[in-house]
């Protein structure tokens, strides 16, 4: 389950701020956005080693898949070594992006970046790196390390189409 947190009232009204107790929420996160993507959408994923960027990525690819009547990858790894993973879920595909490893923004041009903004949905950890090539419609979803362990805090932060997407989940 996941509960809704308070926020400060400083912030604006794109950002929401959940805690996500366990695994399963972190994954049930990815569903409910999932519902709400579309062609041509980047999810920036920040936070460090370990916080739950591919459990999420791992609960969003599942349910894009189910929604267009494809069965989910058997498995959805971290794209660590390999920097980027596709997965055609019908009519669209996500681009898995890990770009740690990359030192230099125009790398990711390589990996095929333009073809994943113009043609999917692309998922992007350590989107920094990405420098200006960062698309500024986007929505911005920040994993930190919970109180107890196994939980999570996200915080999500919705740039252009995203900012009402991302209004009514708590």
């Amino acid at each position: 389950m996941i509960t809704a947190a308070a926020t400060s009232a400083s912030l604006p009204d794109t950002v929401r701020t959940l805690d996500l107790p366990d695994e399963a929420a972190t994954l049930r996160l990815g569903e409910i956005l999932a519902a709400k993507a579309m062609r041509r959408d980047v999810i920036a994923l920040q936070g460090p080693l370990g916080a739950g960027k591919t459990a999420f990525a791992r609960g969003f690819i599942a349910a894009l898949a189910r929604r267009h009547g494809v069965n989910p990858p058997s498995e959805v790894p971290s794209p660590t070594f390999t920097l980027v993973q596709t997965y055609a879920l019908g009519p669209v595909a996500v681009w898995h992006f890990d770009l740690y490893r990359i030192s230099d923004a125009d790398d990711a041009i390589e990996l095929g970046l333009d073809e994943a903004l113009a043609e999917g949905i692309c998922l992007i950890e350590w989107p920094d790196r990405l420098g200006q090539h960062l698309p500024k419609d986007r929505l911005d979803l920040a994993l930190a390390y919970g109180a107890t362990d196994g939980a999570r805090v996200a915080i999500l932060t919705g740039h252009g189409a995203w900012a009402e997407r991302i209004a009514d989940v708590a």
